[in-house]
């Protein structure tokens, strides 16, 4: 799936934007998105390096192909409740999280490269339980997968 910007869009296709939104709440939103992931537990997704030392601007446009937000923003309930692209500002903003809670999902310092689609799924259950995973399951994720 190619990334393009709304206006981009516009130059080749009529976009209508007033169709109506699925409201769904911050829970509902969550818990599609890790069952989203667990469909295929085992897939590498991207992480995005360094959110944390980003400014606030740059950290917004981040992106990556193939990332746990890209995969959030594949599925067509999430894009009708309000999903409108796969960047780490876009991804806050919709699913309601903090940049600490969105880093403990997305950040390459806590996986490398890639991380498992199971481990980002329990990443967005925590922060919907408002949790977070302990420094246990942190070394046994970091060591095992």
């Amino acid at each position: 799936m190619k990334h393009q910007a709304l206006e981009q869009l516009q130059i080749v296709a009529k976009v209508d934007q007033d169709y109506p939104r699925q409201a769904m709440s911050r829970s509902e939103r969550l818990e599609r998105w890790a069952e989203l992931l667990e469909r295929d537990p085992d897939r590498r997704l991207s992480t995005l390096l360094q959110t944390e030392y980003q400014p606030v601007r740059a950290r917004a446009a981040m992106r990556g192909d193939s990332s746990p937000i890209s995969v959030a923003f594949e599925d067509p309930v999430l894009r009708a409740a309000g999903l409108e692209n796969d960047s780490y500002g876009e991804a806050k903003r919709f699913f309601e999280l903090t940049d600490r809670q969105l880093h403990e999902v997305i950040c390459y310092c806590h996986f490398g490269a890639t991380v498992n689609a199971a481990t980002a799924a329990r990443h967005i259950r925590a922060a919907l339980n408002g949790r977070q995973p302990g420094m246990f399951a942190r070394l046994r994720e970091a060591f095992v997968g």
